[in-house]
């Protein structure tokens, strides 16, 4: 899928020589090129292969101007650096750094963004302010010239050098040691569809499995049973969210305890995000914006993790006279600035690439997000306990 492909963002001021960079990339005119500021409005891609690394997307986007305000004016940027995997950004070797550019930089480095720069059109000198402004920035540079073919395959070289190879994350591996024993608890009732198991809980099962892991996949009744049938007590037991409660009490507290949507929230999200997010509630007041974020348009079936439960605990929670907007299907709003919140959806259909497109977007607009796994966790009193097996979140509770 064109989506789950590596994205390779050109950004820079309008007529730095994107669209040329971009053509020089593939050897062949793919974009509209011109000297008029401006040719390019808007997000444009093309898909290639870029030997020897492979499948990629390269992105051209609308010039960015000299405002320091890309999170606001200029939020079209933020979307196209949050969809990326690394950029490019180009600089006019005549010019110096503008506030937009440096402003540029921050937010690369605010999602860890790997990126390289690219000093264009040297055909004309290259101003000795801009090689400062650089060093004292410890930003280090290509220098190009589009024009006339000047240290592109170079560039093109360095950048393939530099593409992320992302390893896979791990679901549950890391949380049980090898021959460890793992109780999955699963609902079998008129939630499930056709009693069957779903995704989270296949690709979860299917991961302690192959890792050697002693595995039990039991139903509700049958806890009690399971536990006592062994010498030794489980190194993790992994339940539905929505019967986390009732069979919390039938599990001492020496047993690690969590749901399948606190690993499906680590591996497509960021758990520590989702539980700093947590810390807003307490502080919404009157008139406050929660934007209410699903993935998909799919019907919702009755349990807790619907938007209506969530508005309505919120509203009795807080006792305060919230706003709450709804966003359903296809991507988040460009400019998040008006929310205090985001409550967003576990993302059962999207990839872990799209569900990280969605949080940079938030992290780079400074807006709190949680998603429905956690939002029901903390609604029912399941933490902190289902969360104490991740470190890393564990320690934003305190």
């Amino acid at each position: 899928m064109k989506s789950e492909k590596t994205r390779i963002v050109f950004i820079g001021r309008k007529n730095s020589g994107k669209s040329s960079l971009i053509n020089a990339f593939f050897g062949r005119k793919i974009f509209d090129v011109s000297e008029i500021p401006g040719t390019t409005t808007g997000d444009a891609s093309k898909a290639m292969e870029l030997l020897p690394y492979g499948p990629v997307v390269l992105v051209d986007t609308a010039g960015i101007d000299d405002s320091d305000d890309i999170a606001g004016k200029q939020s079209g940027i933020i979307k196209s650096i949050s969809s990326a995997d690394f950029a490019v950004v180009l600089l006019d070797a005549r010019e110096c750094l503008t506030n937009g550019e440096v402003e540029l930089f921050f937010y690369l480095d605010k999602i860890s963004l790997p990126y390289i720069i690219a000093v264009n059109k040297i055909e004309f000198g290259v101003n000795p302010i801009l090689l400062t402004e650089l060093k004292n920035l410890k930003l280090v540079h290509f220098e190009i010239s589009c024009k006339e073919n000047v240290g592109l395959n170079e560039l093109k070289k360095q950048v393939t050098r530099m593409l992320p190879k992302e390893p896979e994350p791990p679901l549950i591996k890391d949380l049980v040691p090898k021959g460890g024993i793992v109780i999955f608890v699963v609902s079998v009732d008129n939630q499930s569809s056709n009693r069957r198991l779903i995704i989270s809980q296949i690709q979860t099962i299917r991961e302690a499995l192959d890792e050697g892991t002693v595995t039990m996949i039991i139903k509700e009744k049958e806890l009690r049973f399971a536990l006592s049938s062994l010498n030794l007590p489980p190194d993790l037991i992994v339940a539905d969210s929505r019967i986390i409660m009732r069979i919390a009490a039938d599990i001492p507290e020496n047993i690690r305890l969590t749901t399948f949507a606190m690993l499906m929230s680590r591996y497509k999200g960021s758990l520590p995000m989702f539980v700093r997010g947590l810390k807003q509630i307490e502080g919404l007041n009157d008139g406050d914006k929660i934007l209410i974020a699903e993935a998909c348009s799919n019907h919702k079936g009755q349990d807790e993790s619907t938007p209506a439960n969530i508005e309505g605990w919120l509203k009795l929670h807080t006792q305060k006279n919230i706003i709450f907007e709804h966003k359903r299907g296809g991507s988040l709003p460009e400019d998040l600035s008006g929310y205090k919140l985001i409550i967003h959806c576990s993302g059962c259909l999207l990839s872990r690439k799209m569900m990280r497109v969605r949080l940079n977007q938030v992290q780079l607009m400074d807006v709190p997000v949680i998603n429905f796994g956690i939002m029901t966790s903390y609604m029912y009193g399941a933490l902190p306990r289902i969360i104490s097996p991740f470190s890393d979140a564990a320690g934003e509770l305190k």
